[in-house]
């Protein structure tokens, strides 16, 4: 079985589900309009220019969640996901993603924002496994902390080699969609990297490289 792999946002979805995701905490009043706003527009332009403190980003994710009650946070997530996520899905992505799984590969999204955002949305996307940075739960909430390994960058390529380890797969044949040059690490370690709408970092690399470039917009 070969392993089909993908990046989330930007990729699979027409935007970014973390920068959405502040964006749409900061429209509901439940963290600080200001302060929180310049926070979340700054972590995201450092992710896009390749540069994110992510140990700094997820400390500053985490924390709203410590605030809410779990039933309070299903219920924006479903406010969020119809409201926010929905129209950002892209029909070739879903069509890309069910031809993969129509040829028996086994289909996976691995993402630098946080498991409690994105969940809900690979699983809308009809996707099962998911490795993303872990917001740590003690059983009655959720604690602002993270555990694990961040997948961001090194991260990705480390995470899914720490989860490989425990299943019958490998990276033989596998393939890695993505739209951003923080990736480059694991579009390097797989054997067919495809560029998906690409920022300009990694459409410089992807044709000094000749890998694939495509659109799903």
């Amino acid at each position: 079985m070969r392993l089909a792999i993908f990046d989330l946002d930007e990729t699979l979805i027409a935007g970014d589900s973390d920068h959405a995701w502040g964006a749409f905490l900061v429209s509901k009043g439940l963290v600080d309009d200001q302060t929180f706003r310049i926070q979340n527009d700054k972590f995201y332009q450092q992710y896009r220019e390749g540069c994110l403190d992510v140990e700094a980003y997820l400390t500053f994710a985490c924390a709203p969640l410590a605030q809410m009650s779990d039933a309070t946070l299903s219920s924006l997530h479903a406010e969020f996901m119809q409201t926010i996520i929905e129209p950002l899905m892209l029909p070739k992505a879903s069509a890309l993603v069910a031809d993969h799984q129509k040829a028996g590969d086994y289909v996976m999204v691995i993402t630098a924002t946080l498991d409690v955002i994105t969940r809900p949305i690979v699983h809308a996307l009809g996707i099962e496994t998911l490795l993303a940075p872990i917001a740590e739960h003690d059983g009655a909430r959720y604690t602002g902390r993270v555990v694990g390994i961040p997948t961001l960058g090194q991260g990705k390529v480390d995470r899914l080699a720490l989860w490989l380890e425990t299943q019958p797969l490998t990276l033989a044949d596998s393939t890695f969609y993505s739209d951003s040059r923080n990736d480059i690490p694991l579009l390097s370690k797989v054997d067919h990297p495809v560029c998906v709408d690409p920022d300009p970092v990694l459409l410089a690399h992807a044709e000094a490289l000749q890998w694939p470039v495509i659109s799903l917009r």
